[in-house]
């Protein structure tokens, strides 16, 4: 029969869970799988289809009618499912139709089009059958008898190209009900979309699988632009179901820091740092029981940093797999390296070059081909420019960026005029043995020769972004690379000029359209503006942008606008990244003003250590900085110190400040310090000093006649009262803050005293008042996108759960603040969250659960030093002993929690009074004549002893 050309519909098929079947009924299934065959020909030479591939149980079927195509599935499946399969049970076959153009050769197809039916395919499931919208839209108004379509909406294939609209075949004879699609979005990962399919690798792909099964650690090198990261990605797409953890991907190019790379590494898992843990330990941790892969991108310039991360996870977590991609192998231990060849090309003599139709066998041509026509829609390979083409690969080596900055040019020249160029150009360079360095010049020269193109303003604006990082706006760029004769009307023009040269990507985001350089293409514009001379005056302007908008981002604080802000900032971390480490090495004051205005972010959003690392290189270079610049930084680098739990560190920085601030004279700036101190001091647990630093604010707010320092005043008062027991001053206080945080507009603060006010409700027994506070603070906290609030407002609710008697719900919700809460290290609230979770689980019974969530809680709380969180975490152990008739060590632990209390003023339990003080009398009744000595050792105790007691693991009655 004649073979279907041009435009044709594919119809591919294969058998679900067949190599399982193969195991269970291998003679069965030889008979089975003839059947299935006999039946697909039968129903796919009905309708004058043609089976050009069959690889194991999977068909390959072209189709010169998609509505003949669709027939042929319809019968096929028809006549499988009805079908006696005997011991092998019925034969799952799913199918998949898509329709596009592609080349012939040889009684074979190539092309993208077989590329978008196999992703098609592997979405679905046995029994199902799946049509493109290309597709759909050619059958649905020939659709069979009793035949439908069925939309399940738009969906990432494998191939992680645009979303593909998918529709579901139904008949009366075929099933209907199948599980969600296998698209990207049914497994877990942050691979993001691409725009443009991938071309030629299909080999390489399948080699990277192999090896990929046989190293936990497998690093893809070669030239910039040889098309690594992307191949990384499709792999990563390619083995999501093998991977039920997800694969992760780790974008390093912005990354400057080498320290910093487990950050990334924990922000591509959606992660936070925590308190008292370095970010490598909190990554570890967070991987060592999962089965996933992470892709470590663009490693060259961090390459110390990546093998140190990487020897460390490979060791510690036993199921992690890594794949990165580096100019140059990472030297870890374990590693393979593999080098990314270049596209198949073409031979250059014209007696071997074959016919056009044929050139699409070689990878390079057909990624040129591909983008040439995404540049002109007309262009076509013929006799005449198929030399050109074919030369064209050739010189450019294969490279794939090379080939898609060739291919663009097509929209303004001829394949020969390009080729003519290039040849100018690159003649020395592709003469003779070609080398690793050769390549990169290859490379080079395709940038240049695009680069030449421009006209003389183009070139000069293309250099200016080269200063961005992670991408950049519209008004960045002009408010950053005009001026010298570029207006700011310009810039308009010039970025839609260069975008449509390929030389800039716009993509489209929740802010609008951001841009970005490639970063081989950033590098080379980097080269050019320091060549120019222009590089210094440039990331000045670049600077003073983003300090200006750390400085905005100071009138948004508290306001409605904040949480659009921080969301804004995080996009363009890798920017304020940049101009923090060029002002440190060329201009500290502009730099520490930056950092400063970043301050606000990096205590909300997470970034601690961070944020500490950048202030204290700050403070250490600019000591004789204006001391109002420098107080605002001891400021933030404080409050950066006290999410982290280390309140020491925090009061003596804070003490510096206030020091500062006298100095000048300036009575707010002193007040705000003081707040601070107060903080850090109640933190640990020394309420005389806080309720002083509190006092000394409020007189000074009052003179000042501010009334919002007034209530952060009232706050912290309410907050030593509270800690001591003293919920009648509590209360007082946080009414009145209620009332003025109302008034200012001040939903963060005012969540903040809803909780507290709802805690007082439960100490007092007032279940309903606590369970209406909490309630509405979580409200607020989840309105504001408030994470670590709406983890304190999580477990407040399991606190009244708990009271109410409902274990199971408060463990619920206390284990969902957990989850949060863990994420993002919050110190003081992970730790009574897990408290709560421990609380609820001994309510259940569930002694050796509570135990272990009371140690953990234990272990937290003593990292961060809080005195207090420790006492309620040994009660909570004591407790459980009681529950274990474990009576010597519940008196010890009781005994120490007891003098630990007196000894710091604080109420002589956390618990309440009803159940706890007869619970001790139990315990020392029970042990009868050993209980005053158990009792006095307890009283005897230090808090390290009595931590190390708590936390052993034989106590005496089981040793």
């Amino acid at each position: 029969m004649e073979l279907p050309t041009g435009t044709v519909t594919f119809l591919f098929t294969d058998i679900e869970g067949s190599a399982r079947l193969w195991d269970e009924h291998p003679e069965e299934m030889r008979t089975a799988l003839a059947r299935h065959e006999a039946l697909l020909h039968e129903a796919t030479a009905a309708h004058e289809g043609y089976v050009f591939k069959t690889v194991g149980d999977a068909f390959c079927v072209a189709f010169g009618r998609a509505t003949d195509a669709l027939a042929a599935a319809l019968d096929g499946q028809r006549a499988l499912q009805a079908e006696p399969w005997g011991a092998v049970g019925a034969l799952k076959v799913r199918m998949a139709l898509h329709t596009g153009e592609a080349q012939e050769r040889g009684g074979d197809y190539f092309g993208p089009p077989l590329n978008r039916c196999s992703r098609l395919l592997n979405a679905g499931h046995g029994g199902q059958v799946l049509l493109s919208r290309t597709a759909a839209q050619l059958v649905c108004e020939a659709l069979p008898a009793q035949a439908a379509l069925k939309p399940l909406g738009e969906h990432r294939l494998r191939d992680l190209t645009q979303p593909e609209d998918i529709f579901q075949l139904g008949h009366p004879d075929l099933p209907c009900d199948f599980p969600p699609l296998r698209s990207l979005a049914a497994f877990s990962h942050n691979l993001p979309l691409q725009l443009t399919s991938l071309i030629g690798r299909e080999q390489e792909l399948q080699e990277l699988q192999r090896l990929l099964g046989t190293t936990r650690l497998l690093t893809l090198t070669g030239t910039a632009g040889a098309g690594k990261t992307r191949l990384a990605l499709q792999l990563g797409a390619d083995l999501l179901e093998d991977y039920p953890d997800g694969v992760w991907l780790t974008e390093l190019a912005a990354l400057t820091v080498p320290s910093l790379v487990p950050q990334a590494g924990l922000g591509a898992l959606g992660l936070r740092e925590e308190p008292g843990r370095t970010l490598t330990d909190t990554l570890t941790d967070s991987l060592r029981p999962k089965r996933a892969l992470l892709i470590l991108d663009n490693c060259e310039h961090l390459v110390e940093a990546c093998a140190r991360l990487a020897e460390t996870l490979l060791r510690s977590c036993p199921e992690v797999r890594l794949l990165a991609t580096s100019r140059e192998a990472l030297r870890a231990e374990g590693e393979t390296v593999w080098r990314v060849p270049s596209l198949t090309v073409p031979d250059r003599e014209p007696a071997r070059l074959p016919p056009p139709e044929r050139l699409t066998q070689y990878g390079a041509v057909q990624l040129f081909i591909e983008r040439a026509v995404a540049a002109r829609p007309e262009f076509r390979v013929t006799n005449e420019n198929a030399p050109a083409v074919a030369e064209i690969c050739w010189r450019l080596d294969g490279i794939p960026l090379a080939i898609e900055l060739a291919a663009v040019r097509i929209n303004v020249l001829s394949a020969q005029d390009v080729e003519q160029r290039l040849g100018d150009r690159f003649r020395l360079l592709t003469g003779g043995r070609r080398t690793a360095l050769a390549r990169q010049q290859t490379l080079r020269a395709a940038v240049e020769w695009s680069y030449d193109l421009l006209s003389e303003r183009e070139r000069a604006f293309f250099d200016h972004l080269s200063v961005f990082a992670g991408g950049f706006t519209l008004d960045a760029s002009q408010a950053v690379c005009t001026g010298d004769g570029i207006e700011e009307w310009e810039a308009v023009d010039l970025l839609g000029e260069l975008v449509g040269k390929s030389l800039v990507v716009a993509e489209e985001g929740a802010d609008g359209m951001r841009y970005r350089l490639l970063e081989t293409l950033r590098a080379y514009g980097a080269q050019r503006l320091e060549a120019a001379g222009d590089a210094e005056a440039t990331h000045r302007r670049h600077a003073e942008h983003f300090a200006g908008r750390a400085t905005q981002m100071q009138a948004k604080a508290g306001g409605p606008e904040e949480a659009t802000w921080l969301a804004r900032f995080e996009t363009e971390h890798a920017n304020f990244r940049l101009a923090l480490a060029w002002a440190l090495r060329q201009e500290v004051g502009l730099g520490l003003r930056l950092a400063n205005g970043l301050g606000r972010f990096w205590v909300l959003c997470g970034h601690w250590t961070e944020g500490r690392e950048w202030l204290s290189r700050y403070l250490d270079a600019a000591a004789e900085v204006d001391p109002e610049l420098r107080a605002t930084a001891l400021n933030w680098t404080s409050a950066l110190a006290s999410e982290q739990g280390d309140y020491a560190s925090a009061r003596r920085l804070l003490e510096e400040a206030l020091g500062l601030h006298r100095e000048v004279g300036n009575r707010r700036g002193e007040a705000n310090a003081l707040i601070g101190i107060g903080n850090a001091a109640t933190n640990q647990d020394d309420y005389r000093a806080a309720r002083s630093a509190y006092e000394r604010s409020l007189t000074l707010w009052e003179e000042l006649g501010a009334s919002s320092g007034v209530v952060r005043c009232l706050h912290g008062l309410g907050w030593v009262a509270q800690e001591q027991g003293d919920a009648g001053s509590a209360r007082a206080y946080y009414e009145r803050c209620l009332a003025l945080y109302r008034e200012q507009g001040d939903k963060r603060s005012t969540a903040t005293i809803l909780n507290n006010m709802g805690d007082l409700a439960l100490d007092e027994g007032d279940c309903a008042a606590a369970l209406a506070l909490c309630e509405e603070s979580l409200a607020l906290r989840r309105e504001l996108g408030d994470r670590t609030g709406a983890g304190v407002s999580l477990y407040g609710l399991g606190g009244v759960a708990q009271r109410q008697g409902d274990y199971a719900r408060a463990r619920a919700l206390c284990e969902e603040a957990v989850a949060i809460l863990r994420k993002l290290g919050a110190g003081h609230p992970l730790a009574h969250a897990m408290l709560g979770v421990a609380d609820a689980a001994r309510g259940q019974g569930q002694h050796s659960e509570a135990d272990a969530w009371y140690r953990e809680a234990l272990l937290v709380s003593a990292d961060m030093g809080s005195k207090s969180l420790i006492i309620e975490c040994i009660e909570g152990l004591a407790t459980l002993a009681c529950d274990q008739a474990l009576m010597q060590r519940a008196v010890r632990l009781f005994g120490a929690c007891d003098a630990l209390r007196r000894s710091m003023g604080l109420p002589i339990s956390s618990a309440d009074p009803a159940v706890y003080e007869p619970q001790v009398n139990a315990a020392r009744a029970a042990l009868g004549d050993e209980a005053s000595a158990a009792w006095a050792a307890g009283q005897a105790m230090t808090l390290d002893e009595a931590v190390a007691e708590a936390l052993r693991d034989d106590p005496p009655e089981v040793q």
